[in-house]
Formats: structure tokens, sequence, C-alpha cells
């Protein structure tokens, strides 16, 4: 099973905390949730929908949520990106990097030839197409919740699609629900990742150095030059940009909002900056939070981030000392 990149160290007791994420057991959220060693001692609760897990996050009936925002085939997740945008007062914690293997799955004594039915969740059917269409050419595909709720149907079905239906799913939804896996790693892209975060109410986590800032840009006035003032706040500041997205602000037919993450943490004046006059001067702005950049190289840049601070803050130290 591959383990998603931590994000940062084991630095607080999670016991206590309630953590809720897509279920039902066996999704790869869960994987990438169980992957995080610090959250071991947490208490982790599946539902249904990821309407329902950031609800229960911003009523206060569970203290995190943990919810998939983006996938490198197939791009944003829409439910996630619009509840947070639109229906949620939430802020994101960190992020988790989770590799995505796909596997093929059914009742044992079922065989390749015998399916006539995929289920599983769109986003994997997607990333299996090739499979299917090279593999399964004659199998329906339908969609499922999730990758484990198709495992589970599968798991629980009788009849007909107990003896001609399969699921796409992780290979821990195999060893849950007790299916054989007929094929492994059958996504297209080998190198496909999902990015995960980490969302709770009210707290905005201290800057680590090698940060990530998350916002939602509404424009006052839509006129010609108006997304090039926006980036202009950024581009003269010297903020980079990792991510600029437009949807539908429900508002009207052709009106838009821009979802932009930038290098950098609220607590950094530069980027404080940036948003002070964004929000004063272009448009309406809201803040999604500042949080840990994930990725292979993400906790080595912040031990050299925090080196050179460290250096920087004693070089100036010695300075003063001659201050008289």
């Amino acid at each position: 099973m591959n383990a998603p990149a931590e994000t940062t160290p084991p630095s607080d007791d999670w016991s206590g905390r309630t953590i809720a994420y897509l279920g039902p057991v066996g999704t790869f959220s869960e994987q990438a949730l169980l992957g995080q060693s610090d959250l071991a001692s947490a208490t982790v609760r599946p539902m249904s929908t990821f309407a329902e897990v950031l609800r229960a996050t911003e009523d206060g009936e569970v203290d995190y949520a943990f919810v998939a925002i983006e996938n490198a085939i197939e791009g944003t997740v829409n439910a996630t990106q619009d509840a947070l945008v639109f229906d949620a007062d939430l802020f994101i914690q960190r992020e988790v990097v989770l590799p995505i293997h796909l596997d093929l799955m059914a009742q044992p004594g079922v065989t390749m030839g015998d399916i006539t039915t995929v289920l599983s969740y769109p986003h994997a059917l997607a990333q299996s197409r090739h499979f299917i269409a090279r593999e399964l050419p004659g199998a329906m595909p339908e969609a499922a919740n999730s990758t484990a709720e198709a495992a589970r149907l599968i798991a629980a079905a009788t009849g007909d699609l107990a003896r001609r239906g399969a699921a796409i799913g992780p290979r821990r939804a195999a060893e849950v629900y007790g299916l054989e896996i007929l094929a492994r790693a059958i996504e297209d892209h080998p190198d496909n990742a999902t990015r995960f975060l980490l969302i709770t109410r009210d707290v905005v986590p201290a800057p680590t150095g090698h940060d990530k800032t998350s916002i939602v840009v509404f424009q006052r006035t839509d006129e010609p030059g108006s997304l090039l003032s926006i980036l202009h706040e950024f581009a003269d500041r010297g903020i980079n940009l990792t991510k600029l997205e437009s949807r539908p602000t429900r508002r009207g037919l052709g009106d838009y909002c821009f979802l932009i993450d930038l290098e950098g943490h609220i607590a950094d004046e530069l980027v404080a900056d940036a948003l002070r006059s964004l929000r004063a001067r272009q448009a309406d702005v809201k803040f999604l939070g500042s949080y840990p950049i994930a990725g292979e190289r993400a906790e080595r840049m912040r031990e050299q981030v925090g080196e050179a601070q460290r250096e920087a803050d004693a070089w100036v130290e010695q300075l003063r000392s001659h201050i008289r």
C-alpha cells in the first residue's frame, strides 16, 4: 500500500479529536488519512458524501474534515471545492498527497471474462478508461459514491451482479470487503496522485517557512484588465502563484470567481500586504487557509528555511550587540 507523504512531523496529541472522511472504510481518503502518523490517535469517522463531511465539521459534530480536493489526471474535485468556496466557513490545516493505484476486484470465483458491470467512483472510472476499453470491452461502467462503496456493493451483491460485477478501487478495499484482485495497477497513468486537505474551524496553522495560502477572489466589476489587476498584486510583490482556476459564482451565467493558491503564509508581511491591497482595491476575497506545503522535498525545504532563519537571527543579534 502506498503511503502519502508526511506534511508535518508528529507534534501534538490528537487523542480525543474526531476526523471525518469520505467513507465507507477502504477509500483512498482513509488510506491517505491513516498515512499521517501524527493523526494516529485521533478517532476517524467515515461519512457518505463530501458535503456531509464538511457540514459535520462546520457544525462541530466532528473536529476536522479530511477531503480530496484535486487529482493529477481528472483535476479539481468540484464537490469539495464548491463546498469550501460557497457553503462552508472553514480553514485548511494541511495538504496530503497520495499516489493513486487502482485495482480491479470481484467476488471469489469471478473471472475477467465474466464481468459485464464495473462499479467505481467517477474519477476512478475515468482514470481506468483505457484498461476497461482494452480488457473489458463489453462491460458497462456504473458510478458509486466512492471506490470503497463500489467494493462494498460488489461484496454484498447477489444474483447477476455477484457473478458478473466488479469494482475498481484501492487494494485496501479488497482486503476490507473480502474481494479477489483480478488485475493490479490498472490506472491509465502510473504517476497519478490525489491531493487531500485537512480542514477545521477558526484555526490557521503557524507558519513553517514553506507554506501555501489559498484564497477565492470575487471581482467587484467585470471589465477589461480586471484579472490582470488582480494578478499584479502578487507579481509586484514577487509572490509566486501555484494555481489559478475560475469557477462560476452561481450569481448568473458568465459570472466567475478565481481560486488562487500562492506561496507564503498570511503571517508573512508580503502576503498580508497583497491580500490587504487586493481586498481594498480590487475584489472581495475569501481566505481558505495558510498551511504547510506537501511533497517529497517539503520537509527538507522547511528545515533549510528554518536553519537560514536562525542564522539570520543570529546575524542581526550580533550586529545589534554593537549598539551603544
